[in-house]
């Protein structure tokens, strides 16, 4: 609504000027509302995505780790997952009109509004994950060395019956 001013006479007039609204996003605000999305779930998001003159739809499943500024109009939620051991994040605007929809998979129980923490957590059991690997391929795993010395010994015993039996 805008409102014009206009001096007549020393008095001022104050006259209301009403524009049609517009729609302009194709989206049920009303759903994407009471969607009730928190951090810890587990949720696959369509997103559209335009080539040329084609439109697609690609999935992006992961963990909330955020949801910010509530159910206004810049609320934004951030999905995390694990590619390749490489974590990927995205950002979405809860009322953009390139997410077609939003599937709940999996509600988890969690005691933080953020979950940022998880980051630091991840590259932590990459890292444990990594040195056990180096310790295998060094053969410093204790594990390692006794199926190496057990192979070995029978292999020795094998080699060793056969070689009675040839006599």
């Amino acid at each position: 609504m805008l409102h014009l001013l206009a001096r007549y006479r020393n008095e001022i007039l104050v006259k209301k000027i009403t524009m049609p609204t517009k729609l302009i996003t194709a989206i049920d605000t009303a759903d994407r509302k009471t969607l009730d999305l928190r951090a810890g779930d587990t949720v696959r998001v369509w997103q559209k995505i335009r080539e040329k003159d084609k439109t697609r739809l690609q999935a992006f499943e992961g963990l909330v780790l955020a949801r910010k500024h509530g159910s206004e109009a810049g609320a934004t939620f951030t999905v995390r997952k694990v590619v390749d051991g490489v974590g990927v994040e995205r950002v979405y605007p809860l009322y953009s009109p390139m997410i077609d929809k939003i599937d709940m998979i999996r509600r988890s129980k969690v005691r933080r509004a953020k979950l940022y923490y998880i980051r630091d957590k991840a590259a932590k059991e990459i890292r444990h994950n990594m040195r056990k690997m180096l310790a295998i391929e060094v053969g410093q795993n204790t594990d390692t060395k006794h199926n190496a010395a057990a192979s070995a010994s029978a292999t020795a015993t094998e080699t060793s019956t056969v070689s009675e039996g040839k006599k």
